[in-house]
């Protein structure tokens, strides 16, 4: 156990978080503990009592993060032994049994009983990040556990998410086993990725949209789509797939695109493919003036995490809908308009609703909505763990 049972430190709920914690949630904030006590080590295991005495869960706690306590069990039992072995092998085989068992999310934090761990494998690639004191201080567990269980050829810390200044962790990068190579494979809905191992974004692929791109196969035959935000080409090249008449992908990044560029050739997929380093927003908002010598009947809009926090909330769901009003205007009669959130912050319905401001007086009629493949598992008793929003609309 990474804990002596006799000396595990000791936390006291207030009256007032009882409601909360009987939802089954598996946070518990710092104005929801009696003392916040900053002598204990950020990540050590510490066990939550009720006011009256009971157990209310064990888990890891932070006295430098909001999030308090991340807990591991729901106070029924502690956790079992070599819980890490246990919860990863249980993940591994719950994607497997969606048919997913060597490209996917493989931990999802908090969904899979692992607080602040994600895990994505490339086959025999494992891509790691921790945002969470309590993981940082059982990484070498985790790599161990990933051995024994995987035998991989390589596992790769990339613990660069803003979220952990949130937790008092450090930034870094590391090969903590094996040999990385220099490009990472991929294989997804019978397409094959590659991309450069270093200066990816997050671990490098988004699992999370594959549902929505398979979703989206039969709507691409015929249409002129230009795919804002494209990052590696992934929804561009399943409209080409699909057969897309044209395909414009469009992403600030010139390694994104130099890599699209490359994934396009390598699918056989060149011939009515272009990508292009731009803003996004300058070539919608030109699209909308009239500029563009094209003019796309498919718009796929899928921009970066808009909100950091609830403070920007609002401002965010405006300049999403601004986003979205351009696209809807430069639409013709017939066109369809994908957009995804992937904010916790932005709900299913802020996403409807921001749509629905945005198309004025064009009706936009509701065809598909979608969410975040399933290994990135949703608890209901966890809001938190939702945050990927999809919707196809086509306008009249």
């Amino acid at each position: 156990m990474p804990y002596d049972i006799k000396e595990i430190p000791a936390l006291k709920l207030k009256k007032a978080a009882l409601r909360r914690r009987a939802t089954g949630h598996m946070w518990i904030f710092s104005n929801e503990l009696e003392n916040v006590d900053s002598s204990v080590p950020p990540g050590t295991i510490c066990r939550v009592f009720t006011p009256d005495g009971g157990i209310a869960g064990e888990g890891f706690f932070n006295y430098r993060s909001l999030i308090s306590v991340r807990l591991l069990t729901d106070g029924k039992v502690p956790p079992e032994e070599n819980f890490l072995e246990k919860r990863l092998a249980a993940a591994a085989e719950y994607r497997k049994k969606l048919g997913i068992e060597y490209y996917c999310r493989l931990c999802f934090g908090e969904s899979d009983g692992l607080p602040g761990l994600v895990v994505d494998r490339y086959k025999d690639i494992f891509v790691i990040e921790i945002m969470s004191a309590g993981m940082e201080l059982l990484k070498d567990r985790i790599t161990e556990a990933l051995v024994k269980l995987f035998s991989p050829a390589a596992v790769y810390y990339k613990n660069s998410h803003q979220y952990r200044q949130l937790e008092g962790l450090e930034s870094y990068e590391e090969t903590a086993y094996g040999t990385m190579p220099d490009e990472i494979s991929v294989e997804e809905n019978g397409l094959t990725y590659r991309f450069p191992a270093a200066g990816a974004q997050k671990t490098g692929w988004y699992y999370d949209q594959r549902e929505n791109r398979k979703m989206l196969e039969p709507y691409f035959k015929g249409r002129k789509v230009l795919d804002l935000h494209t990052y590696m080409g992934a929804f561009a090249l399943t409209a080409a797939r699909a057969g897309a008449e044209a395909v414009w992908g469009i992403d600030s990044s010139e390694k994104s695109v130099d890599c699209a560029t490359g994934n396009a050739a390598a699918n056989g997929l060149v011939k009515n493919v272009i990508f292009r380093r731009e803003k996004a927003e300058n070539v919608l908002y030109a699209l909308e003036r009239g500029e563009l010598p094209e003019r796309p009947d498919f718009i796929l809009l899928d921009p970066p995490n808009l909100v950091r926090n609830k403070k920007s909330l609002p401002q965010a769901l405006k300049m999403l809908g601004r986003m979205c009003s351009a696209a809807f205007r430069s639409l013709p009669e017939g066109g369809l308009l994908a957009v995804s959130t992937c904010s916790q912050h932005i709900k299913r319905d802020d996403l409807l609703r921001a749509c629905a401001s945005a198309a004025g007086r064009r009706q936009a009629v509701l065809l598909e909505l979608g969410q975040q493949a399933k290994d990135h598992p949703v608890i209901i008793n966890m809001p938190e763990t939702e945050y990927l929003h999809f919707a196809l609309f086509r306008v009249k």
